[in-house]
């Protein structure tokens, strides 16, 4: 039976996000739309968009979250609302099991977080669509159900396998990346062959495409199965961690999740040992000083088998870097997921000081951000499951941390700068206008991380969220000298924030249902963004 809990949480979800993507006003009380019949009681009415719904009908009638996306989307394509219809239910499945689910989690704060996210996206309508995935294989490759799994490996022609890694790098033990696969795995190759990991459920799908099943005939490459420890799967779901060892791998998995298929293409690997070297030749000295508990996970190797061309078979792995005293940081993601029948791990960290909390999240997370932006011209796209905060034995915040090796956008304005320092012809990070740099970062840095904060602790009944949000504008106001000394109108960006009536925000349920993939679709249409009121000012006389 489908938990109530679940279905309550998905049709919050979608209201959520119709209610900010048509420019519905939610006040408390009743809430009545103009389509399908619908409506609802609002319980809470949230600045941040982090509203709590009750009592959602449909002509007076309970409504499932999947008929409610239907009725909230009768304007789009057929094909992408049934589509999305069927996600949202598969979702509301997934959820039910997670949040009936008591079984044994991993070791450490860490995982802790990681394995957190019961409910997903909060502002996504189907926040845990996996695609089909059911039965032992959800079991084995949720983080949610504590899941664990040996990956699997394959054993291929030397020239059929690209790599790359940072000499030197202190987690990669100094072994070369090839090595280092060698160790994971546990085995010796054959002479004149490597050793490249996937994911248990990559392994059966890439071995069926004709590329790769052509080599596998070939003889070319060799399916050898799980081999060497037990890896947790992340809340990405892709990258597993082991805690006894110094890398996480960050693996292809063509699931659907959300929006996307998550496989890595050549210019994510790549831009991973970019971003390396642009850190290591102190690129980033003026952030560093500045902000020393502050700092980005390296990725520092990558393997592909992509027979010497830039398109990958499916078949590829990225190695991370597990930060020191690992377990003293936390997804901010697991930190602000709602609990059934309980408080956020953030509520019960900040509740003795949640406005101290808050100034301290802005000054030692967001704030180095943008000083980052500020002074390389390198936007992060920090979202919650990307942010990673860095607490005391006392809960309190020490530091934060950014992960990624896809989410680093360039401001074209500094292209110049960087290459100078690279000695590169190009770069491989996403260089688009500044604007657009700008939109994605309030989006990322504002709209989805720090005031996932505010949201979740006003939601909570912690603190006021008109205080917390005064906070918030008091510590970026604070940080406008640092960051105008930090680069060419290094404080424009931060600014707006505070001045603007309205902001960009992304537009989750539009983007959904125009089908776009996000991780392969052009920056400039990666989403459908659209303009709301500035939290930030709402309420300011």
């Amino acid at each position: 039976m489908t938990s109530s809990v679940a279905v309550d949480a998905h049709l919050n979800a979608i209201l959520r996000c119709y209610t900010r993507e048509m420019s519905v006003p939610v006040l408390p009380g009743p809430l009545k739309l103009d389509v399908g019949g619908v409506t609802a009681f609002v319980q809470h009415a949230s600045r941040t968009g982090l509203h709590l719904f009750t009592d959602v009908l449909a002509d007076g009638e309970p409504v499932s979250p999947e008929e409610l996306v239907r009725l909230l989307s009768a304007d789009a394509d057929p094909a992408e609302i049934e589509d999305l219809a069927a996600r949202t239910a598969e979702s509301v499945r997934n959820v039910a099991l997670f949040v009936e689910d008591q079984g044994e989690r991993g070791p450490g704060r860490f995982l802790e977080t990681e394995q957190a996210l019961l409910f997903g996206h909060l502002n996504h309508p189907a926040p845990k669509s996996r695609d089909g995935l059911s039965g032992a294989e959800l079991a084995a490759y949720s983080p949610e159900l504590g899941g664990r799994f040996a990956v699997h490996w394959f054993e291929a022609d030397a020239e059929l396998v690209s790599s790359d890694q940072v000499v030197g790098a202190p987690s990669l033990q100094g072994l070369d990346a090839l090595q280092l696969m060698a160790a994971l795995a546990g085995v010796t190759p054959t002479p004149g062959t490597v050793l490249i990991p996937a994911h248990p459920w990559q392994a059966a799908a890439v071995v069926e495409r004709p590329r790769v099943a052509r080599l596998v005939a070939e003889g070319r490459v060799k399916p050898l199965g799980p081999l060497g420890a037990q890896w947790y799967p992340t809340s990405s779901l892709r990258t597993v961690y082991h805690p006894d060892l110094p890398v996480m791998l960050k693996l292809s998995l063509g699931l659907r999740i959300t929006n996307s298929r998550r496989e890595s293409t050549s210019t994510e690997l790549r831009r991973g040992l970019e971003i390396n070297r642009l850190l290591d030749a102190a690129y980033d000295a003026g952030t560093a000083t500045s902000h020393p508990q502050f700092s980005i996970v390296r990725d520092p190797a990558w393997v592909a088998l992509d027979e010497g061309s830039s398109t990958l078979t499916g078949l590829d792995v990225a190695v991370r870097e597990v930060p020191a005293a690992v377990d003293d940081y936390a997804c901010l993601a697991g930190l602000v997921a709602p609990r059934p029948g309980g408080r956020s791990r953030l509520s019960e960290l900040a509740s003795g000081d949640p406005a101290g909390w808050m100034a301290a999240y802005v000054d030692a997370v967001l704030v180095p951000m943008l000083h980052l932006y500020a002074e390389t011209g390198i936007g992060l796209e920090a979202h919650q499951q990307n942010t990673l905060v860095r607490l005391d034995a006392s809960g309190q915040i020490s530091g934060g941390a950014y992960r990624d090796n896809q989410g680093y956008y360039l401001a074209s304005s500094y292209l110049r700068g960087l290459l100078a320092v690279t000695g590169l012809a190009d770069s491989t990070l996403a260089v688009v206008e500044d604007a657009i740099v700008d939109d994605r970062l309030t989006y990322y840095l504002l709209h989805n991380q720090a005031l996932a904060v505010v949201g979740c602790l006003g939601m909570d009944g912690v603190a006021d969220e008109d205080a917390l949000l005064a906070v918030v504008r008091d510590r970026l106001s604070a940080a406008l000298p640092l960051l105008k000394a930090a680069g060419p109108d290094g404080d424009r960006l931060a600014r707006r924030w505070l001045a603007a009536e309205q902001l960009p925000c992304k537009a989750n349920m539009m983007t959904r249902l125009r089908g776009i993939d996000e991780v392969v679709a052009p920056l400039d249409a990666q989403s459908v963004y659209l303009d709301i009121p500035n939290p930030l000012r709402l309420g300011v006389q």
